[in-house]
């Protein structure tokens, strides 16, 4: 008995120290870590991050079994590396700073899994529908799909849209009179997040005969694990991009609801995921010269 009245002592002289300032405290650093986590998240510094935990376990790791090399060699990347990244992401802190407090904080949106399939289908099915009626009439598009890797520095480049997806919305956007219709639409968390983007243009010579749209499709799908899906000007042609990789003529439908629907539903199941010699959904590159 003596021990828990001296443990329960501790505990109450422990809570009776705690005043309002410590309160204000904590609830100010929440904020802060709210922020930086808002931040990391909607970029593709997220893995980044990600790596230098990891990094962080391997040099405490060290630390503690006498590890001397891999700490000396850890500790001085960190030395140089967080000035890297200072300079690295100078653009994006500037901004994250300038926006601080000047949005209210937004409750978190829970979605059962099978709601989740459903927004996925009725997407798919809208972005298909669009592009068909798109590729008959030769109407260029560009739209990417987000996934893992978050797009929000390309989103920035354009006007933000947050509409539940409709195939008439996508044409209209890519109508040759609007305003948006040279950027990309962006969907994330199966919404038409934004429209009139700018995405990175593929440095590879192996796609330089592709128009404008394609080489867009191509970098993107180069720095991230969006789908990416052009409707050509000129030809009227379908291609999807994924991973850097180009394909035409694919059925879009089946492709993208093997990517997205079916790899949501494994992972729901808990399947085992596929094994490394099994083919890609786009493992050729099918290369042709069009403008656009």
């Amino acid at each position: 008995m003596e021990v828990v009245r001296e443990y329960f002592s501790k505990i109450w002289m422990l809570l009776s120290s705690i005043d309002i300032f410590d309160f204000v405290d904590i609830i100010l650093i929440a904020v802060l870590l709210f922020y930086a986590f808002r931040f990391i998240r909607d970029r593709r510094a997220g893995k980044l991050i990600a790596g230098i935990v990891i990094l962080l376990i391997f040099q405490i790791f060290a630390i503690n079994f006498g590890l001397r090399a891999v700490d000396f060699i850890l500790g001085n990347f960190f030395k140089v590396g967080v000035l890297a990244l200072i300079i690295l992401f100078q653009p994006e802190l500037r901004s994250a700073l300038e926006k601080v407090g000047s949005e209210p904080l937004k409750g978190l949106k829970i979605i059962s899994e099978k709601n989740m399939i459903q927004s996925k289908a009725l997407m798919i099915d809208s972005i298909c529908n669009a592009c068909h009626r798109m590729s008959m009439d030769k109407t260029g598009a560009l739209i990417a799909i987000e996934r893992e890797t978050k797009l929000g520095e390309y989103i920035n480049t354009g006007t933000v849209v947050d509409a539940s997806p409709s195939s008439s919305l996508i044409e209209n956007i890519f109508f040759k009179n609007s305003p948006l219709h040279d950027g990309a639409v962006i969907f994330r968390d199966e919404r038409l997040y934004a429209a009139g983007c700018f995405l990175p243009l593929t440095g590879s010579d192996e796609f330089r005969e592709l128009g404008t749209r394609h080489h867009a499709a191509i970098g993107l799908s180069e720095l991230s694990d969006a789908i990416v899906i052009v409707v050509s000007e000129q030809t009227g042609t379908i291609s999807v991009t994924l991973n850097g990789k180009l394909k035409r003529n694919v059925d879009l439908k089946n492709f993208l609801r093997s990517i997205l629907l079916e790899s949501s539903e494994s992972d729901r199941n808990g399947k085992k995921k596929k094994a490394k010699g099994q083919k890609n959904p786009i493992d050729e590159t099918n290369v042709h010269s069009e403008n656009n």
